[in-house]
């Protein structure tokens, strides 16, 4: 398995430390008046999301992580797990709910995903950043309310319920930002 050197240790860096894949999430390079040149690591584990600090000196040296990003296919929902392929290799991969979290809000049938593998297992798996979904139901907009400010919870295709505008009806297309939840604008009528 290939090392990096502290030399080639940068933020985005993939590395393997007690037997654990972590996403260096910051690196900043620290040269005291006197003794080796430090390296300020802080990294995230890609499989519980936690953070962890390490200061390394100049020589050290980590190994990498047998981690892969590729894109895939939503097919269906099976159980408590979710059925991806691979549009490449046709390799078809189910990933449990607790790993998939809350990317079921946006899943509709075809939807291109990103997937990260750590030795041929599924750890995460991304949604696109903005999702289109159909409103399936909401409360109508109530006469007269033309303030600014008013939303409303809708519920969407994929029986997720977003807070949107008060203008939003049933049958419209809205655009969704899959990192914070939050409704972006209407695509469609």
């Amino acid at each position: 398995m290939a090392t990096y050197n502290t030399s080639d240790f940068r933020k985005g860096l993939k590395v393997q430390i007690d037997g654990e894949p972590y996403l260096m999430i910051e690196m900043n390079f620290v040269k005291p008046g006197k003794g080796n040149a430090l390296y300020k690591c802080k990294m995230k584990n890609l499989i519980r999301g936690t953070t962890l600090e390490r200061t390394y000196k100049g020589g050290d040296s980590l190994e990498s992580a047998d981690v892969e990003t590729t894109e895939v296919s939503f097919l269906y929902r099976q159980g408590q797990d979710y059925v991806f392929m691979d549009g490449q290799t046709f390799e078809q991969y189910e990933v449990a709910e607790d790993v998939a979290g809350d990317i079921w809000k946006y899943l509709k049938d075809g939807m291109k995903c990103t997937m990260t593998l750590y030795n041929g297992n599924a750890i995460i798996v991304e949604a696109p950043l903005q999702v289109e979904l159909e409103v399936v139901d909401c409360a109508p907009g109530a006469k007269g309310d033309t303030a600014t400010n008013v939303t409303k919870p809708a519920k969407v295709e994929t029986d997720a319920e977003f807070i949107v505008p008060g203008f939003i009806k049933i049958g419209n297309v809205i655009k969704v930002d899959t990192r914070t939840g939050e409704y972006v604008e209407r695509v469609s009528n």
